[in-house]
């Protein structure tokens, strides 16, 4: 989806009295703690709409030689996942300008949160809407799967 549709299919949840659950991240070098997440998101409501950051933001945010897959993969590979509803791709650091084009009524990010600032929070709380957080699997992160592959003899 693009952000005009992504707008439409949470207006359209809204109009029908569904929950929206928006969520957002990076999603480079899909693993299982991804899947777990998305599953724990979607129970949450009634559709799951996850923002991909797009390349430019990912390198910025974590660095050279990232992403390793492109966010038009990362979407396609996030939109063939059961509990994901849609999947719209976003080019700026945070998620401000999806979260106020769609106005979910709950907005999830993993619990590694708890610890750090959270840069939506008062954005969503602005209008209503709640922020969750999420426990992530241990030792499951992308991170954790680079440094094991560059490991590898």
């Amino acid at each position: 989806m693009d952000m005009a549709q992504a707008t439409r299919f949470a207006q359209e949840l809204a109009r029908s009295g569904q929950r929206l659950v928006l969520t957002n991240g990076h999603f480079d070098l899909l693993h299982v703690g991804h899947l777990d997440y998305l599953e724990k998101a979607r129970a949450l409501g009634d559709a799951l709409l996850v923002g991909v950051n797009g390349d430019l933001a990912t390198r910025h945010l974590k660095g050279s030689g990232r992403p390793i897959v492109p966010a038009a993969e990362r979407a396609r590979l996030l939109a063939a996942l059961r509990p994901v509803d849609a999947v719209v791709i976003f080019q700026e650091d945070t998620a401000h300008a999806l979260i106020d084009a769609t106005r979910p009524p709950i907005y999830v990010k993993g619990g590694d949160y708890a610890a750090k600032p959270l840069p939506e929070r008062a954005l969503v709380e602005s209008y209503g809407g709640q922020v969750l957080l999420i426990d992530l699997l241990p030792e499951r992160s992308t991170s954790a799967l680079i440094a094991k592959i560059r490991a590898l003899p």
